[in-house]
Order: C-alpha cells, then sequence, then structure tokens
C-alpha cells in the first residue's frame, strides 16, 4: 500500500467516530427541542453536516485509491447513515490499515505467504 492510500485510509478512520459521536448528540438534541426549552439542533445540524461531508469526501477518496468493490464501498457508506455506523467503520478500517501494513512489511522484506 502506498502512502496516499494509506492517508485515505487513515482520513476515513479519524472522520468515521466523530461523525458517529456527532450524529447520536444530534438525534439526542431534537428529542430535547421536543421535550424541553432547550434547542441546540442547529448548532449540532451544523457541526453533523460538515462532518459527514467531511465523511463522504473521505470515503470517496479511499474508494477511489484502495479500489474498493462496490460492495465494499456501499458497506462503508451505509455505515455513515446509521447512528453508530461510524464507530464499527473505525473499527474495521483500522483492522484494515494495520492488515495492509503487515502485507506491505511482509512483501518488502521478501516473506512470502504459504497457505
Amino acid at each position: 500500500m502506498d502512502i496516499k492510500t494509506a492517508s485515505a485510509l487513515r482520513r476515513l478512520r479519524l472522520i468515521s467516530a466523530p461523525e458517529a459521536a456527532s450524529f447520536l448528540i444530534l438525534l439526542v438534541c431534537s428529542v430535547l427541542k421536543r421535550t424541553t426549552d432547550f434547542n441546540a439542533v442547529p448548532v449540532m445540524g451544523y457541526v453533523h453536516a460538515v462532518l459527514f461531508i467531511l465523511y463522504v469526501i473521505f470515503w470517496a477518496d479511499a474508494w477511489n485509491r484502495t479500489k474498493w468493490g462496490a460492495k465494499t464501498a456501499a458497506f462503508y457508506f451505509v455505515l455513515s447513515v446509521l447512528p453508530t455506523g461510524g464507530f464499527f467503520a473505525e473499527r474495521r478500517l483500522r483492522h484494515e490499515a494495520e492488515n495492509a501494513v503487515i502485507a506491505s512489511r511482509a512483501r518488502r522484506e521478501g516473506v512470502v505467504e504459504t497457505s
């Protein structure tokens, strides 16, 4: 994996959890708006919108660089619209990046996998 691909995956991973957290906070603010006089929806809506747009941009970049299939790309996109999906995306992307680093080091050192 080249450095640009690794960077794309890292950016997507790093935005996944904050995007998911902002979604959950926005949901809580929506409930509070309807049940109390507290209204933070405009602020949290803006914060979540910015994080979601960044997620989509980073997702598209990662899809382009990693050459994911349509199924994998759709999986990561669907995770972005689920309230806690970003947390699962972050964990899975971390494992994917770790496996890519291990494979890259093995190729560099000339280690051949045998099945």
